[in-house]
């Protein structure tokens, strides 16, 4: 690389500046297999336990939490894991991308509803680490809360290549701490029988555990090729599909399982003190050194959720005026999503688990359709190819309002009602299945296959034979916008 490519995308102290324009090949770096530490440590945190307990706190048993647990984040890590391949074939961050989709004014929508995403996270894990840094260690709550999120939007603004090095390191560490206590909770953990009893099966518990791994899972979707775009172009498909799915399946499944484990063996105990009662029935301090790690890479993946936002809240300023990368740029709209998380987590409720599980339940419809269409665009409609620099034009060839896509989530979302279930409302669907949430898969099926009727109106050939042309200057260094 050479010291002019640098300056392009990095500030005086090494720092990334680059936020929602174009990657170009000249800058590309780094290999496929560094996709799985950053998955692994975005799953293998402190958060992840919580999603684990639903099962067991609805009356699941351990054997049919741990099955819902596997097959919910087999399935949702499908979806997140396809669109980690765009990365690399785009160079794109995740959601600049859902302008073909939805135009460019429409793809406001995505942007608005990722905002929430990012801030409701965020101040859910500072509420967490809050109360778990207080109740054990009797640190104070919401000085913790904003030490943790002041240490992760620290790591957002170094960037793309410090989270690439931190979570390297940090999930070989992870991994031999969860060997040494998974191995010792088959020598010194004994379960009642009831827990491994495959008798037990409650259909609605089980259904709940599913979707609610799977839509933990898929709400990575917003954002997993920020991690990607930096990678070389001749990156294949399959290489950073497994890469990515692997990393995130194993940490998801893994940290769930300690969460269910840790709760049908202390019922109606504190998470993070089930944890610690957990890793210390090996050895006395082994709890709290797995629960520091689990809050170290929970500070990883809240760094991930601000620089997403950082690139979110840009991708909106750039709609409304067109707007050139700096590390300014970036660091300001880091700290009014961290002020604006901050603010809600010093004002939450405790009741952290059932909030979480709604709060998961509404990504689960919000962000469904998205993600259905934007898969189904990328790999059906216009097979990875899209012009970069029309993307970044408010009268390019996308359009400013494609009533494609926006009808293709409206049908999804409308689709989905009849069979969800929140703390808010349940549909009469669900009702019928005794309280039983299916609607994930009603609104990938609707929103994709609703996406791709209507493009056949579309003269996609027309626009891709279009392509090497608008980007010729692509390459040349200028502006993608």
């Amino acid at each position: 690389m050479s010291d002019s490519t640098q300056a392009a995308s990095k500030g005086r102290l090494n720092l990334e500046t680059r936020s929602i324009d174009y990657v170009p090949l000249a800058e590309r770096h780094g290999k496929a297999w560094h996709l799985w530490p950053i998955w692994f440590c975005g799953e293998a945190h402190l958060t992840t336990l919580a999603v684990g307990i639903i099962g067991v706190g609805m009356g699941a048993n351990l054997f049919w939490s741990a099955i819902a647990i596997f097959f919910g984040c087999a399935f949702g890590t499908l979806f997140m894991a396809g669109h980690s391949t765009q990365g690399p074939q785009m160079g794109l961050p995740q959601l600049i991308q859902s302008r073909p989709q939805f135009g460019y004014l429409g793809a406001l929508l995505v942007y608005v509803v990722a905002i929430a995403t990012y801030v409701g996270y965020n101040a859910f894990n500072q509420l967490l680490v809050g109360q778990t840094l207080h109740e054990l260690f009797n640190a104070p709550e919401h000085g913790s809360a904003i030490a943790f999120s002041l240490l992760a939007i620290v790591m957002a603004i170094a960037g793309y290549n410090t989270f690439h090095k931190v979570q390297r390191f940090l999930a070989f560490v992870l991994i031999a701490v969860m060997v040494v206590f998974t191995i010792g909770l088959f020598f010194f953990v004994k379960l009642p029988a009831e827990q491994l009893s495959m008798s037990g099966f409650k259909a609605t518990p089980f259904l709940a555990q599913f979707f609610v791994a799977a839509a933990y899972q898929l709400s990575w979707a917003i954002y997993v090729s920020d991690y990607s775009r930096y990678l070389p172009a001749n990156i294949s498909v399959k290489s950073s599909f497994w890469w990515t799915y692997m990393g995130a399946m194993i940490g998801g499944v893994w940290m769930m399982l300690i969460g269910a484990l840790a709760a049908a063996l202390s019922p109606g105990q504190n998470l993070a003190k089930g944890l610690v009662m957990l890793g210390n029935t090996l050895f006395s301090g082994f709890g709290e050194i797995l629960l520091i790690l689990a809050v170290l890479s929970l500070v990883t993946s809240a760094a991930q959720n601000f620089y997403g936002a950082s690139i979110t809240l840009l991708s909106i300023a750039d709609t409304v005026k067109s707007q050139t990368s700096t590390l300014l740029k970036r660091i300001v709209s880091m700290l009014i999503v961290g002020g604006t998380a901050i603010a809600i987590a010093m004002t939450a409720s405790d009741n952290f688990v059932k909030d979480f599980g709604d709060f998961l339940a509404i990504l689960l419809y919000l962000f469904t359709p998205w993600t259905a269409i934007n898969l189904v665009d990328f790999y059906k409609v216009r097979h990875g190819k899209f012009s970069i620099t029309e993307i970044f034009k408010p009268n390019g060839i996308y359009g400013r309002w494609n009533w494609r896509g926006i009808g293709a989530y409206v049908a999804g979302f409308v689709a989905m009602l009849p069979f969800s279930s929140t703390g808010l409302y349940t549909g009469y669907v669900t009702t019928l299945l005794d309280g039983a949430d299916v609607s994930m898969i009603v609104g990938l099926v609707v929103s994709g296959v609703v996406y791709w009727w209507l493009c056949r109106s579309q003269n996609i050939q027309q626009e891709l034979s279009q392509i090497d042309h608008l980007d010729k200057d692509l390459e040349a260094g200028l502006p993608a916008h």
